[in-house]
């Protein structure tokens, strides 16, 4: 999951060096946290948000194959 995410990330992004993704696992889910440079924040929330939910459920989406539940966070 978490490189899906940074592929994902480094696409969007005009500073991919500055793509970090961090992962914190338990027993009921995995957190995922998206850094990027702080330029670069806009182009991955996109307008009104679309963007990031289209990445929450590309995410949601791989994460259901393999019966997990993973969350997004960005910064």
């Amino acid at each position: 999951m978490k490189e899906l995410v940074e592929v994902i990330a480094r696409a969007l992004v005009s500073n991919p060096d500055e793509v970090v993704v961090t992962e914190e696992t338990t027993e009921e889910e995995t957190v995922l946290t998206l850094t990027v440079a702080p330029a670069d924040v806009g182009k991955v929330i996109g307008k009104q948000g679309r963007i990031a939910k289209a990445i929450r459920s590309v995410l949601k989406a791989a994460a259901s194959r393999e019966e997990k539940k993973v969350t997004l966070d960005i910064q």
